[in-house]
């Protein structure tokens, strides 16, 4: 930015010392230079305060990991990936059977049980056997009852739908497999479509001039020449430079650790950026750049050389 700056007043001396014969001495040169020092340099000082931008700005996306409930040989993966699909869509089936056998066998235990426990209930009503036969009766019952919930529960997760609207994306999974209930090895990621969210990060010097609802301009590099409007949802309240966890160590001073950036969510209003949504890939880069309500003006030059920035896109091997 800084550098687009300095090179259009380079074009505008140079354009004026050609309109108007200024000769070239060494009084015109260097009150150029010097002129130039100071006006960019005010420039500067009163447009990065007031009007920050940020070179590094990221779309960030949530994932699910699809983790079966149950261990099972996949019998079928009706989903297709990069495909979207609706919440409850089924993504993937277990083979049944071994739960479907279970919930059979403890079925026609409880059956008996229930016959048992009529029996039981019969005789002590009559005083033809102790109390101790029917609590015991009862107590099966109920065992096998729960039993039986927990099947049903284990046959039901034998399907696995999809949590939200979104996608499975680098799906590997195929018939044939084993499914496994275990954390660190999900059958598949799921990605949620309405959980983006774009962060820009700025320094922390700008801190006491960014507000919720302030306007805000975002570019992508994907896509070149387009700048889209919004505005500062908030800052986020924590940097992750500064996080503490339980360990054995103490905390001590790190001069080689960097001050971090602060996390600004930016919330994209403009409605022209519905057409391009679902041409950007998830986790994707851009800049972004907040114009506050102080020195007002001065904000025309940031969004001169944001959508010079933009352009510059184009031209993405020197990027």
């Amino acid at each position: 930015m800084d550098l687009l700056l300095i090179l259009t007043y380079v074009a505008i001396c140079v354009a004026i010392f050609k309109i108007f014969r200024i000769p070239l001495n060494k009084w015109t040169v260097p009150t150029a230079v010097l002129g130039g020092i100071v006006l960019i340099g005010a420039l500067l000082l009163i447009m990065n305060y007031n009007h920050p931008y940020s070179e590094s700005l990221r779309q960030y996306y949530v994932t699910t990991p699809v983790i079966p409930q149950v261990r099972g040989r996949v019998v079928e993966v009706p989903v297709q990936p990069n495909v979207p699909v609706r919440k409850g869509d089924v993504l993937f089936r277990i083979d049944p059977e071994p739960f479907q056998d279970q919930v059979d066998a403890i079925d026609a235990r409880l059956v008996s049980a229930r016959k048992d426990l009529a029996r039981a209930e019969d005789l002590v009503a009559r005083k033809l056997a102790a109390t101790r036969t029917l609590d015991e009766a009862r107590s099966k019952v109920d065992d096998l009852t729960a039993q039986m919930e927990q099947a049903q529960y284990d046959l039901e997760n034998t399907v696995l739908t999809a949590p939200s609207d979104g996608y499975v994306t680098q799906l590997v999974l195929r018939p044939g497999m084993m499914a496994v209930p275990f954390p660190v090895n999900p059958s598949m990621s799921f990605v949620h479509f309405d959980d983006n969210v774009y962060i820009g990060w700025f320094r922390q010097e700008y801190l006491l001039r960014l507000q919720p609802g302030d306007e805000a301009e975002v570019i992508f590099d994907g896509i070149p020449g387009v700048i889209f409007g919004g505005e500062v949802e908030g800052v986020l309240p924590a940097i992750s430079e500064g996080q503490l966890q339980p360990t054995a160590g103490f905390i001590s001073y790190n001069p080689m650790q960097r001050a971090g950036r602060i996390a600004v969510r930016i919330k994209i209003t403009d409605p022209k950026f519905e057409q391009y949504r679902a041409e950007l890939p998830g986790g994707a880069y851009g800049q972004a750049a907040i114009y506050t309500e102080h020195f007002h003006h001065v904000g025309i030059i940031r969004k001169v050389l944001l959508r010079m920035a933009a352009w510059m896109n184009y031209v993405f091997p020197l990027h």
